[in-house]
């Protein structure tokens, strides 16, 4: 049985009998693996000898997709989580710790809606502390009436206020406080773009503010047409890397 057909199956047999109402629901259990198993094959980090892929991923959904899946989630997750750690073993990558899968609730996300972001987070030395990002951190949404590419308008699921970099097709979500902008896979956000160096910039993040620094880059930066080595950034701006346009939003 191959891989998808058995974790098929697995999500069938969760939603038989008194979990059958859950079909009502616009999101598919098995669109939800299909998706995450995407996300983690185009956030890998390329080391000397592994490839490296999140371990934690964060699945939006509408609040009428999230109750639908609520007499099961915890069993749901548990499925998708397996449906992660075999697909990274059987196509050779490498994970820091098991992936963890959790559903998170977006009241701007319509029914058959849903966002997922992945991040790698590494494991604390000191197990009273929590988790560290290492990288990563989108948001991409998609629907359900989509079957193979991201729903491009929508906006990613955030808590008001968050910031948005929009460009090439795709609206990113920003997290953290320093994000690395880059052609190199190691980037937090990796822009495939030969004009664009292996890290390009840097946008910071200091009391709710946002700027953007230029890392010596070969084409280096420019905001709303005008050439910087560093720049405050203000919804709406234009930001322009090697020949890449990017607009900078706020929710």
């Amino acid at each position: 049985m191959s891989m998808l057909r058995n974790i098929e199956a697995k999500l069938e047999g969760l939603v038989q009998g008194a979990f059958s109402r859950a079909f009502k629901s616009g999101v598919q259990p098995v669109e939800l693996a299909r998706k995450l198993a995407k996300e983690m094959d185009s956030h890998k980090a390329q080391s000397i000898s592994r490839v490296y892929v999140p371990n934690q991923y964060t699945v939006w959904l509408s609040e009428q997709d999230r109750e639908q899946f609520s007499g099961y989630e915890s069993a749901l997750t548990k499925e998708l989580s397996d449906h992660l750690l075999e697909h990274a073993r059987s196509q050779g990558l490498t994970l820091v710790t098991r992936p963890n899968v959790g559903f998170e609730t977006d009241d701007r996300l319509g029914v058959g809606e849903f966002g997922i972001q992945a991040q790698l987070l590494h494991p604390p030395e000191d197990d009273s502390k929590a988790p560290e990002p290492a990288g990563f951190g989108e948001t991409m949404v998609y629907s359900a009436q989509s079957e193979d590419a991201p729903r491009g308008e929508p906006e990613a699921p955030a808590p008001a206020g968050r910031a948005l970099l929009v460009g090439a097709g795709r609206r990113r979500m920003l997290s953290g406080d320093r994000m690395v902008l880059g052609r190199s896979r190691e980037a937090d956000i990796v822009l495939d773009d030969p004009n664009i160096s292996r890290r390009h910039a840097e946008l910071r993040r200091q009391d709710g503010d946002w700027t953007i620094a230029d890392l010596g880059s070969t084409n280096g930066v420019k905001v709303n047409g005008k050439r910087v080595d560093r720049a405050a950034l203000a919804p709406g701006d234009e930001i322009l890397l090697g020949t890449l346009e990017l607009s900078f939003e706020l929710e």
